[in-house]
């Protein structure tokens, strides 16, 4: 059968191993020639391509429900599920999502995007099937690098307490984005490296059937010996300890014993471990000699696997500048979530091993280890990306905030990214800005950003840093870090009509946008605000009052965003300007391009430009009206225009 002849999983069940490898192979080339093309995770699903063809030729999917954890390894799911025709236009704008998605097929059950929790929601959907008197299999997918992440262990505990009928298939390849670390990572490696547990018990068994004893006693005697052999081979043997029964190790790319390890699982009544052994980037060389860089990523050159190149990333100054302020200061750690090199540490944890730790896939484990590091007096920057660190929130607030600690939060991919609604850093200038003591900074391009990191790392108290995912602006370099005044922000350009206030990078749109309006005879200020909490209230409440027109512009939710920041301290000062807010409104973001929904949102220079155009009319119009001698009825918020002084 042909990949582009599938309509849906069903239709496997009739083929043979070999027929199935084969498509296997194809399933792979249309994977490598696609994420090529359109960006994505490559070796994580050219790893599960055997078990998922196990999986959907034991199983009935949708009835019964099958939980990618993260789900950046359903590549191959979506394949088999009939989105052939639309995998061309993987992560594209308005094309099929790189993460399982409800609306986009019955046999996707979550929208996930984040690790760790698949095993929580399986015991969910299996607690719901018993008490419904359902019948149907529960099979959650979670990959070794996610059980670095507490949730999976709360989960565990529950379902082995619980003894909830359900499968969780352990798919282990020693990565999650980088190499796997921690406990729990050693102890599946010794079980990878020991003999095999499932083998040893059943040459056992075999040779035990030879010897002439019956009997209640030689049967039982017989399981004491199994469970003894059991424990000197697999220590502590973890999984059934919790209550769970292990089947495993299984080669993960052995077919026939993937499809076998999943029969046993499923006839047994309650729950079972499957742990499989699998190959990150299997099938293709490079991917296999770097998984941790074909985990997910932009195009690349299929042949040769080298990736787009280009000017330098806010990642990669991060990266840079922690290392040249680690040369200087012997204080100053870096701590990562399991993504050395997505967030630009890879260089700092050569050159300096002993102040770096990964600490796996465990956002509140990371932020809490900081305030100790802080506590102790350490300066700990905790590198992490906008949406993981929504994981850690009450850390924040209780570990680092509330104690008043100088640990330094930099967050990466702060605003708009292709990967959708899982992965969108739309949120942290509302979470943080709510937060006493928290110092939030945005930086308008690169340069910024390293004088940012030294203001972090030399300020008393908590502070963060939101900064896009990508390539920079490709501003020089200042060879000597500064520390920013707290709070300040700057005047980039005079303007007596309107006043254009961008956060971070949206300064660059507010600057050309200005250059659009002076065309056309509307004379605009810009403002760098630098930082959304403290505001410059000095510097803000002065442009509000001397053009009695204000855009703000942030790639970032407008409720309780930083245009609500402008807006409040505003009222509180008596400022009667207009406000108009430009972002992200009360709604999820879809997978595409940035610049589809920047353009959508009004996040360009032709957006502010407009939102400018409209509010300047406005103003004029009224004060054309008061000079008419008409009594002034506008009112106090028209769409996401405001009169400071009233609200």
């Amino acid at each position: 059968m042909r990949l582009q002849d599938l309509t849906g999983p069903e239709q496997l069940r009739g083929l043979s191993t070999a027929e199935l490898l084969a498509l296997g192979e194809e399933i792979r080339k249309v994977i490598l020639e696609t994420v090529a093309s359109t960006g994505g995770h490559l070796a994580p699903n050219l790893g599960v391509v055997e078990l998922t063809l196990a999986l959907h030729t034991v199983f009935d999917s949708p009835h019964d429900k099958i939980l990618w954890d993260v789900s950046h390894q359903a590549y191959v799911h979506k394949l088999l599920t009939g989105r052939y025709s639309r995998f061309h236009t993987l992560r594209q704008y308005g094309g099929i999502a790189g993460f399982t998605d409800p609306v986009e097929s019955i046999h996707d059950h979550f929208h996930w995007g984040h690790a760790s929790t698949s095993i929580s929601a399986a015991v969910g959907m299996a607690q719901a099937r018993d008490l419904a008197q359902e019948k149907y299999e529960v099979i959650a997918v979670i990959g070794d690098g996610a059980l670095t992440g507490g949730m999976a262990y709360e989960a565990l505990d529950h379902v082995g307490h619980a003894k909830t009928r359900m499968i969780t298939i352990l798919n282990d390849n020693s990565m999650s984005i980088a190499p796997n670390v921690g406990g729990i990572s050693n102890y599946l490696a010794r079980i990878r490296t020991g003999p095999s547990y499932q083998r040893v018990k059943q040459d056992m068994a075999e040779t035990l059937k030879n010897i002439p004893l019956v009997g209640q006693q030689a049967f039982e005697f017989v399981d004491r010996l199994k469970e003894g052999v059991k424990h000197l081979l697999v220590s502590n043997m973890f999984f059934e300890d919790l209550g769970l029964t292990y089947i495993g190790p299984v080669p993960g790319h052995n077919l026939p014993a993937l499809q076998e390890a999943l029969r046993q699982a499923r006839a047994y009544p309650g729950p079972t471990v499957v742990h499989v052994v699998t190959t990150k980037g299997k099938g293709v060389p490079y991917a296999e000699e770097l998984p941790d860089k074909f985990h997910g990523g932009g195009p690349f050159d299929i042949k040769t696997g080298k990736m787009q190149g280009g000017s330098v990333t806010y990642s990669e100054v991060f990266g840079n500048t922690m290392t040249k302020m680690a040369q200087l200061d012997s204080r100053i750690v870096a701590i990562t979530a399991a993504m050395p090199s997505g967030v630009g540490l890879a260089k700092y944890a050569k050159e300096f091993p002993q102040r770096y730790f990964d600490v796996g896939i465990a956002e509140q484990h990371g932020v809490t280890f900081a305030s100790g590091l802080a506590k102790a007096g350490m300066r700990p920057v905790f590198g992490v990306y906008s949406t993981f660190l929504q994981r850690a929130y009450d850390q924040v607030i209780h570990d680092v905030a509330l104690q008043n600690l100088p640990v330094v939060i930099s967050l990466d991919r702060g605003g708009l990214v292709e990967d959708g609604a899982t992965h969108q850093g739309l949120f942290d200038v509302t979470y943080l800005r709510a937060i006493p003591r928290m110092l939030c900074m945005a930086p308008k391009d690169e340069n910024e950003l390293q004088h940012m990191l030294y203001t972090g790392v030399n300020h008393t108290g908590p502070s963060a840093i939101r900064y896009p995912r990508g390539k920079a602006v490709g501003v020089p370099m200042d060879e000597v870090l500064m520390p920013l005044p707290i709070g300040k922000g700057e005047l980039l350009r005079e303007g007596n009509d309107v006043a254009l206030v961008g956060l971070g990078t949206m300064v660059q749109a507010c600057l050309a946008a200005a250059d659009q309006l002076a065309k056309e005879g509307i004379s605009a200020a810009v403002v760098n605000p630098r930082f959304f909490k403290p505001l410059d209230a000095d510097l803000l409440t002065r442009v509000g009052r001397d053009s009695g027109a204000v855009v703000t512009v942030e790639e970032a939710y407008l409720t309780g965003g930083f245009g609500s920041a402008v807006l409040e301290l505003f009222a509180k000062a008596g400022v009667d300007a207009k406000v108009k807010r430009v972002g992200i409104p009360d709604e999820f973001v879809g997978h595409g391009a940035p610049m589809y929904y920047q353009e959508q949102y009004g996040l360009t220079p032709a957006g502010v430009a407009e939102a400018a155009r409209q509010l300047v009319a406005q103003v004029r119009s009224e004060l054309d009206g008061r000079r008419r001698g008409k009594a002034r009825k506008a009112p106090a918020l028209v769409g996401d225009v405001a009169s400071g002084a009233d609200t």
